[in-house]
């Protein structure tokens, strides 16, 4: 009778158990994306004004809130699309005030390719080299929580060179979550495809925003 392997049967049950998670977390947020993308478009279309900064946030961290707390059920699918879908109402208004720029469609089109090709690429690096970047997670906490409030301060005291400042930190916070979140499923660090993916859409969605803010700066219509 053949004899098998434990530590052999446990590996590949391993591998197979990873596979599964990283299918489940870029289809679940190849969906997400293209659900904040149909929200957006009803925004534009339907000219929404730009949310109270408040009523943004609260929404965004009750809702995140919600999908961590029923992740481990079927409600929490039900809660990524209530976040993201909320997000994409949120990114409405702010794509109409950019596209209403004289050179808005490119700018926009510009951040939109430059974020994909940056997640493509720096997941696609996590994901083939297998290399563990867990030791980023205190970093980017703190880097994250600065960044944050130094925005906060921006907005209020319309600091305009601390909100450039603020962009480009996002978006190299952004690029190292991006890395932090792939390994972590790549690794066991994460073995929930909700979550996985909600951390993926976020740093999406900051990253796109902070190249946005940044390419429109530069390009002189900020």
């Amino acid at each position: 009778m053949r004899q098998h392997n434990p530590a052999v049967v446990g590996s590949q049950s391993a591998v197979l158990t990873t596979n599964k998670l990283i299918r489940n977390t870029y289809t679940l947020l190849a969906m997400t994306l293209i659900f904040s993308a149909v929200t957006a478009g009803i925004a534009m279309i339907t000219n929404m004004p730009p949310l109270n900064p408040f009523i943004t946030l609260g929404g965004y961290f009750l809702l995140l809130f919600l999908t961590h707390k029923t992740a481990n059920s079927a409600t929490g699918l039900l809660f990524v699309f209530a976040l993201t879908g909320f997000m994409g109402l949120t990114l409405g208004p702010i794509l109409s005030m950019y596209l209403s720029l004289p050179n808005g469609d490119q700018l926009v089109m510009t951040a939109l390719g430059g974020t994909g090709a940056i997640f493509l690429g720096l997941s696609g690096y996590a994901l083939t080299t297998r290399k563990d970047f867990s030791f980023m997670g205190g970093f980017l906490m703190v880097g994250i929580l600065v960044a944050f409030l130094a925005g906060i301060g921006a907005a209020i005291f319309d600091m305009q060179v601390l909100s450039l400042a603020v962009s480009a930190m996002f978006i190299l916070l952004m690029s190292g979550l991006i890395l932090y979140q792939t390994s972590a499923i790549v690794h066991g660090g994460e073995n929930n495809y909700i979550l996985a993916t909600i951390t993926l859409y976020v740093s999406i969605y900051n990253m796109f925003l902070s190249l946005l803010h940044l390419l429109t700066a530069f390009g002189g219509d900020d």
